[in-house]
C-alpha cells in the first residue's frame, strides 16, 4: 500500500473552522447489489493499478538503459504518481461499499482532498515535463543530451513537487476558512472540493469563482500548450526518416492520450461554477480510477523498449527464483 502524505493541522484550528466532526458520503449509489458489485469491480481495478503502476517503476529502476533516459525517468515518476493517487481514494471506497452508513471525519477529509490536488498537481507538471522532453528529442535532437541533462531533470522534478505542494496547500487554506456549521452529508464517494463549497454556513459564490479561475484556468491553459506543443511535434516530423516518424508517432500518441484522458475530466469539473451536475460522480471514476488504470497500458502497449525491459526483469526473477 502507498501511504500518503499530508499536512497535519492541530485540532484547535480545525475546530475554530468547524462545528462538523465528520462527513456522510452517500457513495456512488445506494442500492446494496450495485454496491457488491462496485466492490469487487473496484478492488480488481485498485489492485491491477498498483501491480501495472508498480511494475513499471521497478521496470525502469531495474534496466539501467531505460534509466538513463530522461522520457522513461519521468514515465517512472508519474507511474509512482498515479499509484499514489489511486491509493488516496480507491481503498477508501471499497470500503465504505461494504458499510450502509458511509463518513469520513473532518481530518481525513481535509488529508483526501490534500493528496488529490497534491498528486494531481504534481501529475500536470510531470506531463509538461514530459512533453518538453519529447519536443527537445524530436525538434532538436542534436542538442538533446546537452539540454536534457540529469540537473535540468532533478529541478524540472523539483519543479513539479514544489508546484503540487504549494497548489495543495492553498487549496487547504481556502477550505478550512470555511464554517462548517450543521449539513455534513457529500453526495459523493470522496471529498469534493465543490461538495464541501455546498455545505459550508457562509456564501461560497466568489469562492467557487475563485476555485473555478485558479484550478479550471489552469487545467484549460496548459491543456491546450500542450496540445499546441504536440502539434508542433508532429508538424516537424516530416524531416524524419519513415522509422523515425513510426517511433515518435507512437510516443507522442500515448502521450497525447494520456494528457487527454488526465486533463478533459479536470476541466470537466473545476473549469465551470461550482453546482453540481448528475454526470460528476462519473468523471470523478475517470480520473481517480480509469485514467491511472489505463496509464500503464498506454505506455507500454507500442512501447519495445519498455516491453523488453519488462520481459528481461521477469526472466531475471524466475532466475533467482529457481536458485533458491
Amino acid at each position: 500500500m502507498v501511504s500518503v502524505v499530508a499536512p497535519t493541522f492541530s485540532n484547535e484550528i480545525m475546530q475554530n473552522q468547524s462545528f462538523v466532526t465528520e462527513f456522510v458520503l452517500l457513495g456512488l449509489s445506494q442500492n446494496p447489489n450495485v454496491q457488491k458489485i462496485g466492490f469487487v469491480v473496484f478492488l480488481f481495478c485498485y489492485i491491477a493499478t498498483l501491480g501495472g503502476n508498480l511494475l513499471i517503476v521497478v521496470t525502469i529502476i531495474s534496466s539501467l538503459a531505460l534509466l538513463d533516459s530522461p522520457m522513461y525517468f519521468f514515465l517512472a515518476f508519474l507511474s509512482f504518481l498515479d499509484a499514489c493517487y489511486s491509493s488516496a481514494f480507491t481503498p477508501k471506497m471499497n470500503v465504505d461499499s461494504l458499510y450502509e452508513r458511509k463518513t469520513i471525519s473532518f481530518k481525513g477529509c481535509m488529508t483526501q482532498l490534500f493528496a488529490e490536488h497534491f498528486f494531481a498537481g504534481v501529475e500536470v507538471i510531470v506531463l509538461t515535463n514530459m512533453a518538453f522532453d519529447r519536443y527537445v528529442a524530436i525538434c532538436k535532437p542534436l542538442h538533446y543530451p546537452s539540454i536534457m541533462n540529469w540537473r535540468l531533470c532533478g529541478i524540472l522534478m523539483g519543479v513539479a513537487w514544489t508546484g503540487g505542494f504549494l497548489h495543495s496547500v492553498i487549496q487547504i487554506l481556502f477550505t478550512l476558512q470555511l464554517p462548517f456549521c450543521g449539513p455534513n452529508v457529500i453526495d459523493h464517494f470522496l471529498c469534493d472540493l465543490h461538495q464541501l463549497l455546498k455545505l459550508a454556513c457562509t456564501d461560497t459564490h466568489i469562492l467557487g469563482l475563485l476555485v473555478g479561475a485558479k484550478s479550471g484556468f489552469i487545467c484549460f491553459l496548459i491543456f491546450s500548450l500542450l496540445l499546441i506543443s504536440y502539434c508542433v511535434i508532429l508538424f516537424s516530423l516530416r524531416t524524419h526518416s519513415t522509422e523515425g516518424r513510426r517511433k515518435a508517432l507512437a510516443t507522442c500518441g500515448s502521450h497525447i492520450t494520456v494528457v487527454v484522458l488526465f486533463f478533459v475530466p479536470c476541466i470537466i469539473v473545476y473549469a465551470r461554477p461550482p453546482s453540481a451536475f448528475s454526470f460528476d460522480k462519473m468523471v470523478a471514476l475517470v480520473y481517480t480510477i480509469v485514467t491511472p488504470l489505463l496509464n500503464p497500458l498506454i505506455y507500454t502497449f507500442r512501447n519495445k523498449e519498455v516491453k523488453n525491459a519488462m520481459k528481461k526483469f521477469w526472466t531475471r526473477l524466475l532466475v533467482v527464483s529457481d536458485e533458491k
